[in-house]
């Protein structure tokens, strides 16, 4: 018998998605003000950032942490997963070392170090981007959908670069 796991202490409720309201996506971007503006986030004691460009009145980042890509049309349609989700990303960065989560780094086949932060019992990651200065830019965060994908990333992990 399968056993649910247990939410870590310090993760927050998830954000309300249902009923979706015009207001949803003003809610949201006052969480990630909160979460990413108001004070900076480190990631074992680096600094995490993000470019300050904006879309539609708001950071670029926040687009790519609430929203995803439609195939069809191109344009960005709310992804109800992450915007859940969105309360626990920077728990997750803040809680890294804990060991409900899976935090690494893996050098891509082009050279880039990407830090990934994987709540691996509830499907949420965390993208950033490693620099030679240690710090980390924010790139993207997202609910761990497919197992197939699930498998890429257990994979990465075994082949981190930080073992």
């Amino acid at each position: 018998m399968n056993e649910t796991p247990k939410m870590p202490s310090w993760l927050p409720e998830m954000f309300q998605v249902d009923p979706w309201t015009e207001k949803s996506f003003d809610l949201l971007y006052e969480i990630f003000k909160q979460s990413f503006i108001s004070s900076k986030a480190y990631y074992k004691g680096y600094v995490v950032w993000f470019f300050p460009e904006k879309e539609n009145g708001r950071e670029t980042i926040f687009w790519h942490l609430t929203t995803r890509e439609d195939k069809e049309s191109g344009e960005r349609l709310p992804d109800f997963r992450r915007c859940e989700r969105l309360p626990w990303a920077r728990p997750m960065v803040d809680n890294a070392n804990d060991p409900a989560v899976l935090a690494w780094d893996y050098e891509e086949g082009n050279g880039d170090i990407k830090t990934y932060i994987w709540l691996k019992d509830f499907d949420y990651l965390i993208i950033m981007k490693k620099y030679k200065d240690n710090q980390r830019r924010l790139i993207t965060s997202f609910w761990v959908e497919f197992q197939n994908f699930k498998e890429k990333l257990l994979r990465k992990f075994k082949n981190r670069w930080d073992k």
